[in-house]
């Protein structure tokens, strides 16, 4: 059985653990895989609605992509590197960025290369006071592969990315807060504790407004303030044909909790 990501299903809410401690949780091609496949099933289940990832041990969140690994597809030429770990690499980062549920990081640990890559596409971060970060592909003289390149930039500004991208050198979880990397920095203790806390807090609304928030957001930041109107129209088009919609207006009418339905 593939244990490179465990799932533990904690009431409504996936808990994914990059599962391979000794290696620092380094994403092997194995790994990707493994977490889009428990994606496409935390997706299809009625009852998950959240989704917490985070790493095994005390350690790391992930130091990033397998490099021996890596290392051998390159040996075998630029198509196969390409195949093997860069389209793979894109896949698991757009997967969890479009995801239709929301997606936490609880960064435990070392978030370097693939590692901060993840952080970056996932919609929401916690970091423990532990964390560091680190965009280090340059060190071996690669760009970042798993879009690195393109949300770091989007999220922290173009001239404070290239500081880090063409440094390599780690930062701190107060400069990933300031970057807009991470929502909240908490004791390593509180880390998960405070992970389930900003779950639960975006669980008590509408999970049909949640996926259309996230859809909306997702789709709209590489459009045009004209087309993310419409994306955002169209979103609350969908919105208005279900029962969701009446329940929150009418529990808002009549000063009650709304009572969403979770199946």
């Amino acid at each position: 059985m593939d244990d490179t990501v465990v799932m533990e299903r904690v009431g409504p809410v996936a808990v994914l653990r990059l599962n391979r401690p000794a290696k620092l949780n380094a994403i092997s091609y194995a790994m990707a895989d493994r977490l889009l496949a428990l994606l496409d099933r935390v997706e299809a289940d009625a009852g998950l609605h959240a989704v917490i990832i985070t790493g095994a041990g005390d350690r790391a969140f992930s130091a990033g992509g397998d490099i021996p690994e890596f290392r051998a597809s390159v040996l075998q030429g630029p198509d196969q590197a390409l195949r093997d770990f860069v389209r793979r690499g894109q896949r698991m980062t757009r997967r969890l960025e479009a995801f239709p549920k929301p997606v936490i990081a609880a960064v435990n640990g070392l978030a370097y290369g693939g590692g901060c890559e993840i952080t970056e596409a996932v919609h929401l971060a916690v970091a423990s006071d532990r964390a560091v970060f680190a965009k280090p592909e340059i060190v071996i003289g690669i760009p970042p592969t798993f879009g690195g390149t393109q949300r770091l930039p989007r999220l922290a500004g173009r001239k404070r990315a290239l500081e880090l991208l063409l440094t390599g050198d780690p930062f701190s979880p107060a400069r990933a807060l300031e970057l807009g990397l991470i929502n909240r920095i908490v004791p390593h203790d509180q880390l998960m504790p405070a992970a389930f806390d900003l779950a639960a807090r975006i669980l008590r609304h509408s999970p049909l407004a949640t996926a259309r928030i996230l859809t909306a957001v997702t789709r709209g930041l590489n459009a045009t303030i004209t087309e993310g109107l419409e994306i955002e129209a169209e979103q609350f088009g969908r919105m208005a044909a279900t029962q969701d919609i009446h329940e929150g207006l009418e529990a808002w009418i009549t000063r009650r909790t709304p009572r969403y339905s979770r199946v």
